[in-house]
C-alpha cells in the first residue's frame, strides 16, 4: 500500500490507551511504514514532536493534558501541507471537528475506526505531502535559476552600458572622467531625495549616458576652443536626439529605458527654455531633472576646451541662483546638504569612479 512513500517517513502516534497505540502501531509496520513511533503519554509525545523531525501524526484528542486540541495549537506553526496530522478520536460532536479542523488538522476520523480507511487516509496524506515538497523544491530551483538568469542578465546590461561609457571616454579624457562622475552625483542626489535604493541604483548606471549623443558630433565642434557659431551651436543642440535614438528601443529593459530619457531631456530646464522639446517643471523625468543638476555643476567645477573651472564658491552659487528656473528647486534645495560630499568626489576622480567602468 505504501510502495510510493520514502522508506524513511517517520509516523507518530499519541494515543493515551496503550492498546489502541499498539494496534495502530503495528498496523502502520505491517503495510511497510518501519520508522513509526507511539506514545501514551501526550507530554513526552509532545516533547518528542518539538525536538525530532517527522512526516506524519495520528493523534488523539480526548487526553489528559495537554489534550489533542492543546497539542495541535503547540504545533501551530508547522508547514501543515509537509506535516499532515490526522485525528483519531471518540469525540465525534460537530464542534470538536471544527475545533480540530481549525486547530490545523488534516484529516479527522471518530472510533472505532476502519483500518483499512485509515491506512487509505495516511497513504493519501503522505503522497499530498510530499507531492507538495517535491514541488516546493521545484519552484526552489527555478526560483534559483530565476535569480541566476536576471543578475546575468543585469550584469550584460551594465556590460553594455560600461562599454557605451568607455566609447565616450575615447572622445577625451576630461569629458570622460566628468561621464563618470555624473553617476556618482546623480545617486548620492537621488539618495538624498529618498529615492529607492534600486532607483538610485539604476540612475547610477544609467547617467552616464546622458552625454552619449556627443558620439555623433564633430570633433571640430565637441573641441572647439571658443564660442560656437548659431550653426555649431544647432549642431550641438542636435545631441540629445543623438543619444535617444541610439538609446531607446521598445519593450527596452527599465536601465535601458531611464538612460534613453536621461539623453533626451538632461537639457531641458525648469521654466520651459531648454531643449529639445521645451519642457517644463514636472514634465521633465525626474532622473532627467537630477542629472541636469549635476551635470552643470561638475562642468562648472572642470577645466574644458573654452573655460577654466570655476572654485567650488562660484558654481554653487550659480547653482543657487539658477534655481525654479534652470533647476528644480526642490533639488538645488537637496544639493545644498551634499555639496561637500560632491566637492570629496571630485577630489577622487579617478581611483574611485574608474573602478565602475573598467
Amino acid at each position: 500500500m505504501f510502495t510510493s512513500i520514502p522508506k524513511e517517513t517517520r509516523i507518530v502516534i499519541i494515543d493515551d490507551i496503550t492498546a489502541n497505540m499498539r494496534l495502530l502501531e503495528s498496523s502502520t509496520r505491517a503495510f511497510g511504514l518501519h520508522h513509526v513511533q507511539g506514545f501514551s503519554d501526550s507530554a513526552e509525545g509532545l516533547e518528542w514532536l518539538i525536538h525530532n523531525p517527522w512526516d506524519l501524526l495520528i493523534l488523539d484528542l480526548d487526553m489528559p493534558a495537554p489534550d489533542g486540541f492543546e497539542i495541535l495549537r503547540r504545533l501551530g506553526d508547522r508547514n501543515r501541507s509537509r506535516r499532515p496530522v490526522i485525528i483519531l478520536t471518540a469525540l465525534g460532536d460537530p464542534e470538536s471537528r471544527r475545533r480540530g479542523f481549525e486547530l490545523g488538522a488534516n484529516d479527522y476520523l471518530t472510533k472505532p475506526v476502519d483500518l483499512p480507511e485509515l491506512l487509505l487516509r495516511i497513504r493519501n496524506c503522505l503522497q499530498l505531502a510530499y507531492a507538495t515538497e517535491h514541488l516546493e523544491n521545484m519552484n526552489q530551483d527555478l526560483e534559483a535559476k530565476v535569480r541566476t538568469r536576471t543578475a546575468q542578465l543585469k550584469e550584460s546590461y551594465r556590460a553594455g552600458i560600461r562599454a557605451l561609457s568607455r566609447a565616450a571616454c575615447y572622445r577625451d579624457n576630461d569629458t570622460g572622467d566628468h561621464i563618470l562622475r555624473i553617476g556618482e552625483f546623480a545617486a548620492l542626489l537621488a539618495a538624498t531625495i529618498g529615492m529607492p535604493e534600486s532607483w538610485c541604483e539604476t540612475l547610477r548606471l544609467a547617467a552616464p549616458m546622458h552625454d552619449l549623443g556627443k558620439i555623433g558630433i564633430a570633433d571640430s565642434i565637441l573641441l572647439k576652443e571658443g564660442p560656437l557659431t548659431l550653426e555649431e551651436r544647432t549642431a550641438m543642440m542636435e545631441h540629445p536626439r543623438i543619444g535617444y535614438s541610439i538609446l531607446h528601443e521598445e519593450g527596452g529593459t527599465e536601465l535601458i529605458d531611464m538612460a534613453a530619457e536621461i539623453a533626451y531631456c538632461h537639457h531641458e530646464k525648469w521654466d520651459g527654455s531648454g531643449y529639445p522639446r521645451g519642457l517644463a517643471g514636472d514634465a521633465i523625468p525626474l532622473a532627467a531633472r537630477i542629472v541636469a543638476l549635476c551635470d552643470v555643476y561638475d562642468a562648472l567645477r572642470m577645466d574644458r576646451p573654452y573655460k577654466r573651472a570655476w572654485s567650488p564658491e562660484r558654481a554653487q552659487a550659480h547653482i543657487l541662483e539658477q534655481s525654479g528656473r534652470h533647476f528644480d528647486p526642490q533639488l538645488v534645495e537637496a544639493l545644498q546638504t551634499r555639496f561637500a560630499d560632491i566637492e570629496a568626489l571630485l577630489e577622487d576622480r579617478d581611483e574611485a569612479l574608474h573602478a565602475h567602468i573598467v
